[in-house]
């Protein structure tokens, strides 16, 4: 514990109260020279009284212990971890968003590829160009089922099992 600093936010908080030292020791029946004693850190209130500058104050006793107040640190980290999550959030589906655009492309390809094949072909046919339409349809169809899973609900359950699966805990 840190008497001094203790002190200065025990001079802080009756500083926002507006009252003198004197004020405040005749409100706690001490002298003018235990607040001095108080705010300075030389020495620190009784428990009892402790209780009582934490009721005027209307601070926690744990604000007093540790000589300034959480609420506010406390308020300023969550916000710290909150713009860090909504970074990483954002991150994440500007990752989702281009692994989602290569995918529309890649499917518009072979969309294209597949239509060539079906209405510009040869008559009879060309094996080469009916194995790659079949494998441009293939993965049109594919990239179907699998933007279909991912905008899906449940996707990351199955995405969680997928990872149990793959590595199971100890």
């Amino acid at each position: 514990m840190d008497q001094q600093k203790i002190g200065e936010f025990l001079k802080t908080l009756r500083k926002e109260k507006s009252l003198t030292q004197e004020e405040l020791a005749d409100k706690m029946n001490v002298s003018r020279r235990t607040v001095s004693r108080w705010e300075t850190g030389s020495n620190l209130p009784d428990l009892s009284l402790l209780v009582e500058l934490a009721d005027l104050y209307d601070v926690d006793m744990r604000e007093i212990f540790n000589g300034e107040r959480k609420q506010k640190d406390m308020d300023k980290d969550l916000k710290e971890t909150m713009l860090m999550a909504a970074d990483y959030t954002d991150d994440n589906m500007q990752k989702v968003l281009r692994r989602f655009q290569l995918m529309f492309i890649g499917a518009t390809v072979c969309a294209v590829i597949y239509l060539i094949g079906l209405f510009f072909g040869p008559e009879g046919g060309m094996p080469v160009l009916d194995v790659l339409s079949g494998i441009c349809l293939g993965i049109m169809f594919g990239m179907l089922i699998l933007g279909i899973l991912i905008t899906d609900k449940n996707f990351a359950k199955i995405t969680e099992w997928k990872r149990s699966k793959l590595h199971p805990k100890d």
